[in-house]
């Protein structure tokens, strides 16, 4: 995608993300009713408010799918195993291994070990929960095939219903782990169902009402609409977090180090797997994407109802999501700058 091809959002989308990350700490602290009322409006964890503006983010792209292209999607089996084989075999461990490092070794005459545990277990939360929403975002973002995005997703929501409390009980020797199954079959019908629903049922009537040259001219309306959700999203979910980030600082700046390792690292390894097997750069991107970012919804709920919500681990839960919008922004800028090492 090169720079020219780019409109004003998407051209400058890493000082937008700067400004929106400003505004939504400030609004948080100076006028903390904001994100009080908002707070009240959620259901199973997951902020109706931001599910309306990821809703918005991920309809766009729903609208440009063809599905009679989803069946194929499925037979590019290559795709789907590096997907799967990063997210389960390889994610949860290497953030284990990453975040024990850090929080146990390297910054021990920082955190307490008591602590360092606690952050352990909100960092292995994370890892266990490859992303379900934004990953339709990133995809967008490098032009990723849709369809095939879509099944990724599909793929990998089906695999976390029977994975996630297993994989984090072993991780952590935890028994008991209760998983919110609301707020996963939630997240799952708001993120998933209800936008891909609406992007085929339009897409069908308008191609057989209105023709194909009128409905490209009504994806073009929604040009904007993804990037535009996606900074209305962040001043929201930084409005939430403003005291945390004000009240903590330095073990914020801690804790987002191995985050950050992590993502690089686990990017790497599906977007050299994708290239050593020779897939088209709109599966490779989103392949890379959706192991690199999570289902922070799902891991910051699990952190409150296991550990509480002052706990370490909803901390480290929480600077997950504070840390994953700009890096993933920039593993976009990879992608997109690397795209001619990759078929089309």
């Amino acid at each position: 995608m090169g720079e020219e091809s780019l409109g004003i959002f998407e051209k400058y989308l890493s000082l937008w993300v700067i400004i929106c990350i400003v505004a939504g700490v400030a609004l948080g602290h100076f006028i903390p009713a904001f994100p009080q009322f908002l707070n009240r409006l959620q259901y199973a964890s997951v902020s109706l408010p931001v599910a309306v503006l990821i809703w918005l983010m991920i309809y766009p792209m729903m609208l440009k799918i063809d599905f009679s292209s989803i069946l194929r999607a499925t037979r590019n089996l290559k795709g789907l195993t590096v997907t799967c084989g990063t997210n389960w075999l390889i994610k949860p461990f290497t953030m284990y291994l990453i975040a024990s490092l850090f929080f146990l070794g390297v910054f021990k005459q920082f955190i307490p070990p008591d602590l360092g545990r606690e952050y352990l277990a909100g960092a292995v939360l994370l890892g266990a929960a490859p992303c379900t929403a934004m990953v339709f975002v990133w995809s967008s973002l490098t032009r990723g095939d849709p369809a095939y995005t879509l099944v990724q997703v599909a793929v990998n929501d089906i695999i976390l219903l029977f994975a996630y409390a297993p994989i984090v009980a072993f991780l952590l020797g935890i028994g008991n782990i209760s998983v919110p199954y609301d707020t996963l079959i939630l997240s799952v019908v708001l993120f998933v169902v209800i936008p891909l629903t609406g992007g085929y049922l339009t897409r069908r009537r308008l191609l057989r009402t209105r023709g194909e040259e009128y409905f490209r001219g009504f994806l073009r309306k929604f040009e904007n609409i993804t990037v535009i959700g996606l900074l209305l999203t962040l001043i929201i979910i930084f409005s939430f977090q403003g005291a945390v980030i004000i009240d903590n600082p330095l073990h914020i700046g801690l804790i987002a180090v191995p985050l950050i390792i992590q993502t690089f690292l686990i990017f790497t390894i599906a977007y050299l797997w994708a290239r050593a097997w020779r897939l088209r750069h709109d599966v490779a991107a989103p392949a890379a994407m959706i192991g690199a970012s999570n289902f922070f919804e799902l891991a910051v709920a699990v952190a409150i109802s296991l550990f509480g919500l002052e706990s370490g681990a909803a901390l480290a839960t929480v600077v997950g999501v504070l840390v994953e919008v700009p890096v993933m922004l920039t593993l976009v800028r990879i992608a997109n700058a690397t795209r001619g090492y990759f078929t089309e």
